[in-house]
């Protein structure tokens, strides 16, 4: 349980370093958000590759995915990420 955990910190961060380098723009975040921006894209990918592919139905629709779709998931969860904190700013401004 203790490496899956820890696998899934590390696949996380790469995940997520991976969709940060891939999206430009700057994203001023550290590392334990990065590593959730890769988890969250972990799970985003794992849902997309139910929605659209339809493998594991076993697992149902909310469950990890391999590297490749953690790091779509990842970009999914930036961009939304940038959108979202992007109108809180500009309706304080």
């Amino acid at each position: 349980m203790l490496w899956f955990i820890v696998s899934f910190i590390i696949l996380g961060l790469i995940a997520g370093a991976v969709a940060r380098l891939l999206v430009p723009g700057r994203d001023p975040m550290g590392i334990p958000a990065t590593i959730g921006l890769g988890i969250v894209g972990s799970f985003i990918g794992g849902l997309l590759g139910y929605v659209l592919f339809g493998h594991d139905l076993s697992e149902g629709a909310f469950q990890p995915s391999g590297f490749i779709g953690s790091v779509i998931g990842a970009i999914v969860a930036l961009l939304v990420y940038r959108a979202v904190s992007g109108r809180r700013h500009a309706v304080r401004h």
